[in-house]
């Protein structure tokens, strides 16, 4: 079963926790903290496959979990990482975030992506000694992993698409061309998905071919499955146009290839421009002449490349093979489309900067880096709350809230956390 487009879930690994710890040891008095850091939460990473066609096997696992890294220890033993995910998709897959449709990556090369990032372990209590803290009981949990809803969508990577009207021969002559074996019959709609075929022009030549499933008027406005196989055209260098010339099914061909090319311009204006080989087919079975000769006429006008066959006894199909790839020689490589959406990466080294609003006597404290050090504050210990109580204070956040005019007792909400504010 070939699927093309799935939604899935990935989740990267939390980090450890610091440990709190003290060096015991027979005859050394006063041996110091040696709590250890946590290990990293392990990555969700994506590698293309080559062997992959389809996504068929997301229909099945729809969440992709990392491990935890492991809790640090004493002795400053750290935590071990957590184990990442592979996961193995189609080349040619594109990831976008669920809810925008951003593009994240397209994974058309060789090389692995991190999708979602696991989190950093905490420091252990090792990190807090100084001077005047020679014995700090606490230490940073480790931080949460990233987490995202995807959409993963497959546009097959193929240098020539056979484009055209349902029941027209793209199948034959995919069959004819490559070692491709589609299903091939005299009814419309035979080919339901798209199929690949390697064509070899000579011993170092040689280049993909997409079979694209029939097309219909208004299919570039989803009309049948107008878009579910469009966007498999849109990666191709080059189309073949395959028009049915032979009339035993009463249609103009001229009709069939401007309605094919309107579908294009409407579902990609960048398609209706894509370099263009008009091949009519099934010249061995022609029933109107006149037709047949006002399309060549028509076609010659326009200043298309333009070659006769017949997909069922070969005839003519090298000539046309040979064409394509001398085009292909001459075009730019396949369409590799760039990221629209960067993963947000909260830093607390960056700038410190601060926003304080005031809503119905709640102070509302805002910064990018607040989220990171919310989550590295364990509220249960008096040190580690003394120790965000010293980042708000060097931050300015008490001096602006008393700039502002706040009194004791008023409410204060940190992302989220809220605390009663004491002069």
């Amino acid at each position: 079963m070939f699927v093309d487009i799935v939604k899935i879930h990935v989740k990267a690994g939390r980090g450890g926790d610091g440990a709190v710890s003290f060096h015991r040891e027979k005859y050394i008095a006063a041996g110091g903290p040696d709590g250890g850091d946590g290990g990293r939460g392990g990555n969700v990473v994506f590698i293309a496959d080559n062997h992959m066609s389809s996504l068929m096997d997301f229909r099945y696992t729809r969440k992709y979990v990392a491990g935890n890294g492991e809790n640090g220890r004493g002795g400053r033993c750290y935590g071990k990482s957590g184990q990442d995910v592979i996961v193995k998709v189609p080349r040619g897959t594109l990831i976008r975030e669920q809810h925008s449709g951003a593009l994240i990556k397209d994974l058309s090369d060789n090389e692995p992506f991190i999708v979602a990032r696991g989190g950093r372990g905490g420091w252990g209590n090792s990190h807090f000694a100084n001077p005047r803290r020679q014995v700090p009981r606490f230490a940073h949990p480790g931080l949460e992993g990233e987490s995202f809803d995807l959409t993963l969508e497959l546009k097959l990577l193929a240098d020539v698409g056979l484009i055209g009207f349902p029941n027209v021969g793209k199948s034959t002559l995919l069959s004819v061309i490559s070692a491709a074996r589609p299903k091939i019959a005299n009814y419309h709609f035979t080919t339901l998905v798209p199929n690949l075929g390697v064509v070899s022009v000579d011993e170092v030549t040689s280049f993909v071919a997409a079979d694209i499933p029939g097309l219909i008027e208004g299919a570039g406005e989803g009309a049948g499955l107008g878009h579910y196989f469009l966007r498999h055209v849109e990666r191709c260098r080059l189309l073949l146009h395959l028009v049915d010339v032979s009339c035993i099914e009463g249609r103009d061909p001229i009709e069939d290839f401007e309605t094919i090319n309107r579908e294009l311009a409407v579902y990609s204006e960048a398609l209706s421009h894509r370099p263009q080989i008009v091949v009519a087919n099934k010249t061995d079975i022609i029933q109107d002449e006149e037709a047949y000769q006002r399309f060549r006429a028509y076609i010659e006008e326009k200043g298309l490349p333009y070659f006769e066959i017949s997909a069922a006894t070969t005839a003519g199909v090298r000539d046309v093979v040979r064409e394509a790839a001398r085009q292909l020689s001459e075009l730019p490589p396949v369409i590799v489309f760039e990221p629209e959406y960067v993963p947000p990466m909260i830093d607390v080294g960056a700038s410190r900067e601060i926003e304080i609003t005031c809503d119905e006597g709640v102070y509302y404290v805002e910064g990018t880096w607040l989220e990171r050090l919310i989550q590295s504050t364990n509220f249960t210990d008096y040190e580690s709350r003394m120790f965000f109580d010293k980042a708000l204070r060097e931050a300015g956040v008490y001096d602006k809230l008393e700039e502002m005019g706040i009194n004791e007792g008023d409410t204060v909400d940190v992302e989220g956390y809220q605390f009663d504010y004491i002069l």
